[in-house]
């Protein structure tokens, strides 16, 4: 299967400047960029489709540009509904320095054949107005910038000249790496179509109709009801450890829907397409097993939290789940248990109360009965008498209670 016959398969490709060119073009090496926006100090997984196309391109033979927007990233592409709030250059740098390493546990920059990452402050920090207006906006028509679906959607609402112009200073980007690294393609998500365009028609214009250059997009990962996937109920599920612990993210992706996950596989994983549509035939005939999503939170799980990382994330998961959790340690057991309902008692609580306390039970008789049922154990420990009391001392680390209802509800108990 060709490169793009195999993006296309898995879903990677929406819109293509001129298809049959690029298909002809990646077959002998070729240098292609992605833009990564440096908004926050860490990317999430809304962000691995992209960075994951840059591992694609590299093992296909050809050469990625990694660019970090330290200068577009103090202006902000503009969004569907409202002005963007700015932030700092050094809020920015900061970021830049923080994806950097990111983006390195992907791609692969120890060859510059292979794979640079660049930060477009080092030529657009330095351009000056008259430059910009004379060099870029001269090539710009109004009208065609208005009819793009960003900047349209803003007409009404209002929209700042600084954000309008955001899509000119993209353009700027790939021609300054057209004519300093010979790049012909840019790639990005579907929502960058108008911003690739913009950059294909500057080049021509100030280089010539002879320059040929390729835009191609990818469709964003949507869930099924068609909202942006990436965010998760407690909020983004992010690539940094400090934000997102490994037993979150290895989860996040255990608990996708059958509906969802072959896309998702399709799009994230490097596996071959034959791997793939065996995991696609154990979706339809043994769903209950969850191979396939196994099988993704364990890859990505990997690369963004290494082997200890998916080790104890795949431990936590089976002594939550079939265990003992008084198997693990501490910190294992806050990080397992860090969605889970935490309630604050006082020292030598009686049980009933604390049930009640945790809206475990609506009252004392029904944590009674549940006790009596065998239903609850506290720090792994099977309860039968209605007297127990929760001690500080007793407690793990001298710090915390873990309470289990029936076989899965965790509840946690702080003194």
């Amino acid at each position: 299967m060709e490169f793009l016959e195999e993006l296309k398969w898995r879903g990677l490709v929406k819109d293509v400047t001129d298809e049959e060119g690029l298909k002809e073009r990646f077959k002998t090496k070729v240098t292609a960029y992605c833009g990564i926006d440096p908004t926050a100090d860490s990317l999430h997984i809304g962000h691995l489709q992209q960075i994951l196309l840059m591992q694609r391109y590299q093992k296909a033979g050809h050469k990625v540009i990694a660019l970090c927007g330290g200068a577009t990233g103090t202006i902000g592409d503009p969004r569907p509904t409202t002005e963007r709030k700015l932030i700092t250059l050094e809020e920015v740098a900061h970021n830049v320095e923080c994806i950097k390493g990111q983006v390195g546990k992907f791609v692969d920059f120890t060859d510059p054949e292979k794979g640079i990452l660049l930060n477009n402050i080092d030529w657009l920090g330095k351009l000056t107005l008259l430059e910009f207006l004379r060099d870029y906006g001269k090539h710009f028509n109004i009208a065609n910038m208005c009819a793009k679906d960003t900047i349209a959607k803003r007409l009404e609402s209002g929209i700042s000249f600084t954000e309008f112009t955001y899509t000119i200073l993209q353009a700027a980007d790939w021609l300054h790496l057209y004519q300093n690294y010979n790049c012909e393609i840019q790639f990005g998500g579907s929502d960058q179509w108008g911003n690739l365009v913009s950059g294909s028609d500057l080049i021509r214009k100030v280089c010539g109709s002879e320059a040929k250059v390729f835009g191609i997009t990818s469709p964003l990962i949507t869930k099924s009801d068609g909202s942006k996937f990436g965010k998760s109920e407690g909020g983004n599920i992010w690539l940094d450890p400090n934000k997102t612990t490994a037993y979150e993210f290895y989860q996040f992706w255990v608990n996708v829907s059958d509906t969802e996950i072959v896309h998702l596989l399709k799009r994230l994983s490097m596996k071959t397409p034959e791997e793939i549509m065996e995991l696609e035939k154990s979706v339809q005939e043994e769903a209950h097993l969850r191979k396939a999503q196994i099988a993704l939170a364990e890859e990505l799980t990997l690369v963004v939290h290494g082997e200890e990382g998916l080790n104890k994330a795949k431990r936590i998961t089976e002594t939550l789940f079939k265990g003992n959790i008084m198997d693990l340690s501490a910190d294992e057991i806050r990080e397992g248990l860090k969605g889970a309902v935490n309630t604050v008692i006082e020292d030598n609580t009686n049980i009933l109360d604390a049930l009640v306390a945790a809206n475990i039970t609506k009252s004392k008789g029904e944590a009674r009965k549940l006790i009596q049922q065998g239903a609850v154990t506290v720090n792994g420990e099977k309860i039968s008498d209605i007297d127990f009391a929760l001690t500080k001392e007793a407690a793990i680390d001298h710090d915390f209670t873990i309470v289990k209802k029936g076989k899965k509800k965790y509840f946690l108990f702080n003194f």
